[in-house]
């Protein structure tokens, strides 16, 4: 058999692709950001969905784009505001590098984006994959992306455990030259719905006849132990005022975000409004909120509950305030 670079024979190739895009026309989910090719949605829906779950970014993706519906627009913004906007996502360094890109667009590019992935990345907070990705969905680059769900599928596929320049190799021998944006689509989508980390669901798998696992490819992970932290914070109310505290601009995690003033010490002190969880990567926290009287604290500000939505606030921030019913 004449075996390409995908270590696929050639004429299973293309059956491959085929059946793979059949499958995607037929099941792929109805996404907000599929509505149509436009560069700008295409990059902010990729810039949103880095290290977080779709259902908890299409209602952001939604919002986002009634208050920023051009590029221009997101970059004639301040930046609180689009941190602000961003609240609830998380990670807000990607909501700087996605203002700051902005911006690069309309001044050097006359708000059109580049169009291939080489320029791409030359803009602020788009890396090797963010970059294949736009350019193949907006632009039709016949260029491959590699993500988790890739990684994934393409290990089962072959039956080992590729990785790095490797893998982008494979995925690239396999791509569709034609509809290279559909089928980096549908590789992502059958990792997220089919193949997935656990319990794949082969019987349903478009490719299973090509694949060499059938299952979980056995990887010797080590557990990773979540650590465990309790803090405090003080909720102080005045009327329909909160009283929050701006993180410095020198921070090093989310700088110039708002917060409650936390209160130090590692007990309880006195007894808490309400108590909540919180996990940020591997440690999780439990929070206790204690009512505050008004506190005499640099730094901070009384903030009207009206124009909470309008300040960049911390995820615990948000929290907080929801179930304290302040927002």
């Amino acid at each position: 058999m004449d075996r390409h670079l995908s270590s696929l024979p050639r004429s299973e190739e293309r059956r491959f692709r085929k059946q793979l895009l059949a499958w995607f026309g037929r099941h792929k989910r109805d996404l907000p950001w599929r509505q149509d090719r436009d560069p700008y949605r295409v990059w902010l829906s990729e810039i949103m969905l880095q290290q977080t779950r779709v259902a908890a970014v299409q209602e952001h993706y939604r919002r986002f784009l009634q208050r920023f519906p051009t590029v221009e627009n997101l970059a004639a913004s301040r930046e609180s505001i689009v941190l602000a906007a961003w609240s609830g996502l998380g990670y807000y360094r990607r909501a700087r590098m996605l203002h700051a890109a902005a911006r690069r667009v309309v001044r050097e590019y006359g708000g059109r984006f580049p169009q291939t992935a080489t320029e791409l990345r030359t803009l602020p907070g788009i890396g090797r994959y963010t970059a294949a990705a736009v350019a193949s969905i907006a632009f039709g680059e016949p260029v491959a992306v590699v993500d988790g769900n890739v990684e994934r599928v393409l290990q089962r596929l072959f039956g080992e455990m590729i990785t790095g320049e490797e893998l982008w190799r494979r995925a690239g021998a396999l791509l569709d030259p034609e509809r290279p944006g559909d089928f980096n689509q549908a590789v992502m989508e059958l990792g997220a719905t089919i193949c997935l980390p656990r319990q794949p669901k082969c019987v349903l798998c478009p490719l299973s006849k090509f694949c060499a696992t059938r299952g979980e490819l056995p990887i010797a992970r080590k557990p990773i132990r979540q650590k465990k932290h309790e803090i405090q914070y003080g909720l102080a109310r005045r009327d329909s005022s909160v009283f929050l505290v701006q993180r410095p601009a020198t921070a090093r995690l989310m700088p110039g975000m708002w917060e409650l003033p936390e209160i130090a010490g590692t007990k309880v002190n006195g007894h808490a409004q309400l108590t909540l969880r919180h996990s940020i990567t591997i440690t999780d926290y439990l929070v206790h909120v204690m009512l505050l009287p008004a506190p005499k604290l640099k730094g901070g500000r009384w903030i009207a509950q009206a124009h909470l939505d309008k300040l960049p606030l911390t995820g615990l921030a948000r929290k907080i305030l929801r179930q304290a019913e302040v927002i």
